[in-house]
């Protein structure tokens, strides 16, 4: 029985694995363009499918990780309107019928089919797209309503259980990226040494941080802006056994009072203890250190900058979406400020 149990818990995990994520940014964004500007999300289907397009406008109705506004997500699941539709004009158009009278032009409409070929959902998309809506399907690789909608989300399975398990799992994704983009913050990812301090190879006392000249007012600028200052920098000598973890907490904390002196603040602290060797996910240019920040903070990464000095830096920054400015003779980290300002 553990055998099944594991089988069916890896197909799942790799079928999962293999969605195209640009198809799940493209749905977000297109529910963050409608959102914007007023409009709202729509979600239908039968069955399991039906229960799917409840949970998931719920998320936006209600909330789904963040703290924040509600969001003008609904579904066409209210039972007296199906079978009232159902018995007066046929299965087959009540969720158009409901569409017809709900929806405007520049909404987003979600069908959900793991067939692909569920006759109302068809009809609905496409009595969707004669009235202006953007249309988004869920299904299988078959069927024809991936062929009808402006952003197909198209899970490479055909067995049913593993379907809805995976576009539910896109959508809780979507969901995120949603209150993300719409409501999450932005912040400025720095860079410790030779960024903002002095490298000291190994630093592993507090006397030997230094701050560059400028670094308080600048990270002052940046707090008053509204944007949260998020430190992120390797501490292999913690993993080769120079320091410890205390240590550098110690070293971190001269840190912040240095910068309480000028005004100015650290939002958070992350670093990564590990050696180059040990392959850890935190490690830059891993993004394993931004993904706990955006988890903590609710952070949006597309509304953020990266400032440091190395490449790794900017690789880190890239991958995650972010916007980049790497330190050099030419560039400090004063001046990446005022670029992020607008000041220059």
């Amino acid at each position: 029985m553990a055998l099944l149990i594991e089988s069916e818990l890896r197909e799942s995990a790799s079928i999962i694995a293999a969605i195209d994520p640009e198809r799940i940014e493209a749905i977000a964004d297109a529910m963050v363009a409608s959102l914007r500007r007023g409009g709202k999300v729509i979600f239908f289907g039968n069955g399991g499918s039906a229960a799917d397009a409840s949970h998931l406008a719920a998320e936006l109705a209600g909330r789904y990780l963040m703290d924040r506004p509600a969001l003008n997500g609904l579904a066409l699941s209210s039972l007296p309107s199906i079978t009232g539709v159902g018995n007066d004009y046929g299965y087959d158009q009540v969720f158009a019928r409901q569409l017809e009278a709900c929806a405007r032009p520049g909404d987003v409409a979600v069908g959900l089919s793991t067939s692909g070929n569920s006759r109302n959902v068809v009809l609905a998309l496409e009595r969707a797209r004669e009235l202006g809506l953007v249309t988004v399907s869920f299904s299988g690789p078959g069927g024809s309503i991936k062929d009808l909608t402006d952003h197909p989300l198209i899970v490479p399975s055909t067995a049913t259980p593993r379907i809805q398990e995976a576009y539910m799992c896109a959508g809780h994704i979507i969901c995120g990226l949603v209150e993300k983009a719409l409501f999450g913050r932005k912040a400025v990812f720095i860079d410790r040494d030779d960024t903002i301090a002095q490298d000291v190879p190994y630093c592993s006392r507090p006397e030997d941080l230094r701050l560059f000249p400028g670094v308080g007012g600048s990270i002052r600028k940046l707090n008053e802006a509204g944007y949260l200052t998020v430190l992120v920098t390797n501490q292999s000598g913690i993993g080769r056994g120079y320091f410890d973890a205390e240590t550098l907490e110690r070293i971190h904390d001269k840190l912040r009072m240095d910068l309480q002196d000028e005004g100015a603040r650290l939002d958070a602290i992350y670093f990564c203890p590990h050696r180059p060797d040990e392959g850890c996910g935190c490690r830059k240019p891993a993004t394993g250190m931004l993904e706990r920040a955006v988890r903590d903070l609710g952070i949006d990464l597309r509304s953020s900058y990266v400032i440091g000095d190395s490449e790794n830096d900017v690789a880190m920054g890239r991958k995650a979406g972010c916007k980049c400015i790497q330190v050099t003779e030419d560039v400090d980290f004063n001046k990446a400020v005022r670029a992020v300002l607008g000041e220059d």
